[in-house]
Parts: C-alpha cells; structure tokens; sequence
C-alpha cells in the first residue's frame, strides 16, 4: 500500500492511506539505511508499507523525494536530522522577546532553506508583546530580511482574524513551521486551523525561553487546502557540509550578484574588485547578512545563543 507519513515518533510512523491509518515501523533495510541520520523515515515522505494480520505494518520503501529540509546538530555528535520532506514552503516563526530569535539563527535557517531549493517566508511573531523600541528595531529587521528577497510578515498568534488572513499562503500547499521553542508555533497552527487543539507552553519565566510541547513534528491536513507540519522546537541548527565557493549562492543577494566579481571562484572577504564587497560598501547588502555569510563560511558552529549580539 502507499500512503503519506504524518507523524514520526522515532521507531514509529503513522500513515495515512486510502481515509485509514497505520502504525508503522520498518522493515529490513530501511532499518540500516538511517546510520546518516536519527530518521530514515520523515513526515512529508510517500511510502510503501505492508499491513499483516495484527493490524502491525512495515514501511518497506521511501519515494523519491521533490525536497527535504534538515538540521544538523552542532555537538560532537553532528547527527543529522530530517526536519521535513516534500515541501512547498518553509516558514520561519520568529519573535523580538519570549524567546528572542537571533539574526544569526534566522541566517542560518534560510541558507538550509535554499540548499534544499525550499522557498522560505519569516513570520515576526508576538507583535502584541513590543514596545516602541522593539517595534523599531523588528522594523529594521523586516527591511533587511525584505531586501533579501524573503516574503516577510508582523503577527500575534493569539489574533484568529488576522491568522485567517493568512489562508492563502498555505491553501493547497504543504508547510513546514519551524522556529524556537516557546516562539508560538503550535498556537499559529491552532489559529490557522481552529479545532485542532495542538498542545501550546507557556514560556519560562525564569528563563524567557520556551519549553519542548512539540516533541515530534506531525503532519496536519488543513479544511481548506494543504497541509502544515508543526515541528518540535530548535535550539541549535548546525549547518550541512558545504563548500566555501557554493556558500555565496545561498544568499540571495550575494548570488544576484556575483557575475559582477572579477574572479569567478571570489569568496567576497578581501579579493579585489568584488561586488559583493562592494555593494555593502554602498549600502545594498546589509552589514549583518555580510557579516553572517562571513561567520559561516568561517565554520563557526556556533549555537543561537551565540549569535544574540550580532
């Protein structure tokens, strides 16, 4: 039977096929083929499985997949893990306060986004929460992310009218809706498709961050059209091996722009003639994307919270 994977549990799948549901693991090779990754499996993917006498099934084929988006861990493990798989989008929930999302973070996630040739839109959340200080600065930082070329949106969670606004960017698509946690992922979902009653946390007051409600990412069908994958909250987003001369090409500005460099295999750091150099010079590549493009291609895997500053 073929059917479309809507929750990973780690050993665990459910599948959805023909209206019905299955419990799955794995079968055979499968089993071995996860060694580069926590999951072998993830929701999003199309697969093959065989139901027995027990109600019991196993996933014995995966698909081609269109795409994937992963995250690397950033200890010494560098386990990889498929966040999601066949996506239309990826929306990144961002918040200013109760957590703070870095520019380093959102940085970070874009350039998996566009590894994965996943389109990526930033969602500003707890827009209720600022003051006129940080309306300022969330002001400031849409214009960056904005002249990036990344569809950039202010919400509250919390505002069910203005989430329903929203309904035609997901329609007939599917989303992956990542962020920290404790950003308002699963309370955006619940806004968007009310009557699914997704478990939400409230945010530590000693710590301003969130706690893990989300513990494995799922797959929900929406009444109008598509789906959306809540995902469980990421601390850390280490990036995949790359090489230095490919980086450039993940920033879109930075890739706009590179046939103006003198030298074709031009890192944008000190070569002469550079563009892109150039074009922060003047203002049109903002400093903090530079300086990010510089950090990683730097290799520092550092986690968010190291970013806080930048």
């Amino acid at each position: 039977m073929t059917g479309l994977v809507l929750k990973s549990t780690g050993s665990r799948y459910l599948v959805k096929s023909e209206g019905k549901f299955f419990e799955c693991g794995l079968k055979g090779k499968l089993r071995l083929e996860g060694r580069k990754s926590t999951n072998p499996v993830s929701v999003g993917d199309l697969v093959e499985f065989e139901p027995d006498d027990s109600g019991e099934a196993g996933i014995s084929q995966i698909h081609p997949r269109k795409n994937y988006i992963i995250r690397k861990s950033i200890n010494l493990s560098k386990q990889v893990q498929i966040l999601a798989s066949n996506l239309d989008q990826a929306v990144l929930l961002a918040s200013l306060i109760n957590p703070r999302t870095s520019l380093g973070f959102i940085d970070r996630f874009l350039v998996t986004a566009e590894a994965y040739s996943i389109p990526a839109v930033i969602m500003f959340n707890k827009c209720d929460l600022l003051n006129e200080e940080l309306k300022a600065i969330q002001k400031d930082t849409i214009a960056i992310y904005r002249a990036a070329g990344y569809p950039c949106y202010e919400i509250s969670s919390y505002n069910l009218e203005e989430i329903q606004k929203l309904i035609p960017l997901f329609k007939n698509k599917t989303t992956l809706i990542a962020g920290h946690s404790g950003v308002g992922k699963s309370t955006f979902i619940n806004a968007l498709q009310p009557g699914l009653d997704l478990k939400t946390g409230a945010i530590s007051s000693a710590h301003n961050k969130g706690k893990h409600t989300t513990t494995f990412a799922e797959l929900h069908e929406l009444a109008f059209g598509g789906y959306v994958i809540d995902s469980p909250g990421i601390k850390e987003l280490g990036l995949v091996e790359m090489k230095k001369e490919e980086l450039g090409h993940y920033f879109p500005e930075i890739r706009s722009r590179m046939q103006g460099c003198k030298f074709n295999n031009c890192l944008h750091v000190n070569e002469p003639r550079c563009a892109i150099m150039e074009a922060v010079e003047k203002g049109e590549i903002s400093e903090e994307r530079y300086h990010s493009y510089l950090g990683i291609l730097n290799g520092e895997e550092m986690d968010w919270k190291e970013w806080e500053n930048r």
